[in-house]
């Protein structure tokens, strides 16, 4: 029973120390009325400037957020004008292609015709080459046919002049 009563005597010394430091700190963090007023003063002023800052900035984020819508909408804006200028330049891409693809089909045809031209171009210059050379041998010929016919009327001339010595001497 001694032991217990001086645990209990040292337990409520304990808990009498811890009340008289919790006393001593309230004491301590007590202030004077006057003190206490200045310091509610001070706390007001703060709390109203504390509301001025809330009220400024609430309109800075009004402000903030108008803008900033402003600028979405302007964003907005640009991108669909992009969006266009996008579609149009595909759709000029797209004809650019269709007039490239129909010139490089005009290109391959025309290619072709001079193909087929130089066929022919060569074909004529064969054909030609056959026809010079006839046509030298005709001239040949008809060379050879004007010497034979001068011939011819040499021989028909000494003929006439001697039909015309016999015929009178046939007639006398």
């Amino acid at each position: 029973q001694l032991l217990e009563a001086k645990a209990s005597l040292s337990l409520a010394q304990a808990q009498h120390a811890l009340q008289l430091q919790q006393a001593k700190a309230q004491i301590n963090n007590m202030v004077p009325k006057k003190q206490f007023e200045q310091l509610q003063n001070t706390l007001r002023e703060e709390q109203c400037k504390t509301q001025q800052l809330q009220e400024s900035l609430q309109q800075q984020a009004e402000q903030t957020c108008r803008q900033l819508v402003r600028t979405q909408e302007e964003h907005e804006q640009l991108l669909q004008a992009a969006v266009e200028q996008a579609e149009g330049l595909e759709q000029s891409l797209r004809n650019a292609e269709a007039v490239l693809a129909e010139r490089a089909a005009q290109l391959r045809d025309a290619q072709a015709q001079i193909s087929r031209n130089k066929l022919l171009i060569e074909e004529l210059r064969g054909e030609n080459r056959r026809f010079a050379m006839a046509l030298q041998a005709a001239e040949l010929k008809q060379k050879s046919m004007e010497e034979k016919n001068q011939l011819l009327e040499e021989q028909a001339s000494a003929l006439k002049q001697l039909i015309g010595k016999i015929t009178p001497a046939s007639l006398s």
